[in-house]
């Protein structure tokens, strides 16, 4: 069903918002196979797929007329996981139904639940909410779901991991059997297919999520950093793209509020999305993305749903993933609708096995780049600056009188000059990575004095875990509190890591590492008693020796053509199984 089989209020509301014609899922939804069946629909973020729920309903909602009914007891429910996605989706209903005379309202956590429960008793035909909140309403009897016509279960896969089955559950068997159940996953897990096969009749199983990558518009790379350069390359990331929306994701609200204070402080317009921030916090940052205010969004995975930010290009992964399937859902942020973007992941050395396992499982095939380097970040602004100043403007009389007065003072070339100084003044700074291109730490490539009298230290990780100069000297001065000047010769076999400090700051250094020890560490750092040469011939003549029990000793005279042992008589020669007869003792 093109838009134009629409009934009039949805079509001139389409019509009005430039949608020329429908998305891939909106067509799918509109399919006369689709009408007033159940649907599983699986759709790449960003697709249109609100819009697409929103049209499926229509029928249910308006019965062939042009306005809505008189507003009593919802006639349809959309459950979100997140606050974010429920405002959302709300917003976007109200301008697709605008024209219909829809009442539509917003249940939330975070929210006023008391001014909830007054706009349901005051009628409605659309109930948007997240779980939690709107099985309280229904539990409370202030959300009455008899006559419900069409349920829709967005992003039912994030609802699952979130732990909202039970929610779920309580609220679709409060609902007519008679109903129609959309649900949109960007997955399938079991769960959800055993959640639609409970509450679905005869779905239509609809799919239009490229069966090669995640998502098709973004440009995903990766890219291995020692874990002590992780926030520089976050910094270079950001000056490198100058995205004029990025999203970074952390694991923790400990690591968001961390990394948000950083940047901060570096001179970076950002806010902070994390569950410790309010709704009106909330709000108040989506709305500094979305003004310009603010250019940069740290996040927990809390934010990995429900935000539309038109503008955001760049996603960064500052902690990996858990798994592939959180992997996408954050990097859908961006790439959305046909746009294209770039999801980058922060791998530490250690970990670059684990991540080329996940992007396989995933069938991404991400890129494997270099964090950008100082000099990138200055050759790309330089091309910036010549590309916004090089580009045609129109100046008012009043700019090129400034002009001409500024040219009877200055020269042409200081003007240049000061122009480009005032434009690298407002950039932040790049940040010089420890773990750059090098060939290794200094101590690989020449003796250097201070290191006549050293002690050495070994740690449990070698060639078989990765281990490369690059990363292990940050985590050595990470770890033991010292500069790299103060780290010698590294020596990586096998299984272990070997490497040297000054004696003079042996002591302080193991105190350091001891302290700084954590009970997840995958890293074991302790000292060596006596230098390396030494401990590593001892390790070949341990290897030298047999770690079996010796075997029984055998006679060479059992063996064909041996002579007797020394001292021992010798026995005739004889074939195991051969039978020979026992001597008569009687006798």
């Amino acid at each position: 069903m093109p838009f134009s089989q629409l009934p009039p209020a949805l079509g001139a509301a389409v019509a009005a918002r430039g949608y020329a014609a429908p998305t891939p899922v909106q067509a799918a939804v509109l399919e006369a196979a689709a009408q007033g069946r159940d649907l599983v629909v699986s759709a790449q973020t960003g697709s249109g797929k609100t819009v697409a729920f929103g049209l499926a309903i229509a029928a249910e909602l308006l019965g062939g007329e042009d306005r809505m009914p008189h507003a009593g007891a919802p006639l349809a429910l959309v459950i979100a996981p997140t606050r974010e996605l429920a405002l959302q989706v709300s917003r976007e209903l109200e301008w697709l139904y605008e024209q219909t005379g829809a009442r539509i309202a917003t249940c939330v956590g975070g929210m006023d639940a008391s001014r909830e429960r007054r706009m349901l008793a005051q009628g409605t035909h659309i109930v948007v909410g997240t779980p939690g909140r709107l099985r309280d309403h229904v539990e409370r009897g202030a959300l009455q779901l008899s006559s419900l016509r069409a349920a829709v279960l967005d992003e039912a896969d994030e609802m699952l991991d979130m732990g909202f089955r039970e929610d779920l559950e309580a609220i679709l068997d409060a609902t007519p059997p008679e109903r129609r159940t959309l649900l949109f996953s960007a997955t399938m897990p079991a769960p959800i297919v055993a959640l639609a096969r409970r509450y679905q009749r005869d779905a239509l199983r609809i799919s239009t999520v490229s069966e090669e990558r995640g998502h098709g518009d973004i440009d995903y790379q990766a890219m291995a950093v020692a874990p002590a350069d992780i926030e520089n390359a976050v910094v270079n990331l950001l000056r490198f793209h100058e995205a004029e929306t990025a999203m970074l994701f952390c694991a923790t609200r400990d690591n968001v509020r961390r990394l948000h204070a950083s940047l901060t402080e570096r001179g970076f317009a950002v806010v902070a999305l994390s569950g410790e921030h309010s709704q009106n916090e909330r709000n108040h940052a989506l709305q500094a993305l979305r003004d310009r205010r603010a250019r940069v969004c740290v996040a927990t995975d809390v934010a990995a749903r429900g935000i539309d930010l038109p503008s955001l290009s760049l996603v960064v992964h500052v902690e990996i993933p858990r798994d592939a399937e959180t992997l996408q859902h954050r990097s859908g942020r961006t790439g959305r609708a046909g746009k294209k973007g770039t999801a980058v992941l922060i791998v530490p050395y250690p970990r670059r096995k684990r991540v080329e396992a996940m992007l396989r499982g995933a069938r991404i095939p991400a890129q494997w780049v270099q964090a950008p380097s100082a000099a990138d970040i200055r050759t790309a602004d330089n091309d910036r600056m010549m590309a916004a100043l090089l580009a045609p403007v129109e100046a008012s009389e009043e700019d090129r009188a400034l002009a001409a007065r500024l040219l009877t003072e200055r020269s042409a070339e200081d003007i240049a000059a000061a122009l480009v100084q005032i434009h690298r003044a407002r950039l932040p700074e790049p940040e010089d990575m420890m773990s750059g291109n090098d060939s290794g730490p200094p101590a690989q490539r020449e003796p250097r004095a201070g290191f006549e009298q050293s002690t050495w230290f070994r740690v449990n990780i070698g060639r078989a875990h990765n281990a490369d100069p690059r990363w292990m000297l940050p985590l050595l001065c990470r770890r033991g509190h010292v500069s790299r000047t103060e780290i010698g010769a590294i020596r990586i076999t096998g299984d272990e890591t070997l490497f040297e400090v000054p004696a003079a700051i042996a002591g302080r250094f193991h105190d350091a590492v001891r302290r700084t020890a954590e009970d997840a560490d995958e890293f074991e750092i302790t000292m060596v008693d006596g230098k390396p040469r030494d401990d590593a011939r001892r390790q070949r003549r341990d290897n030298a020796r047999p770690t079996h029990a010796p075997k029984p000793y055998r006679h060479p005279a059992r063996g064909e053509g041996a002579g007797p042992g020394p001292g021992k008589p010798a026995k005739p020669p004889h074939r195991k199984g051969t039978w020979r007869a026992k001597p008569d003792r009687a006798k």
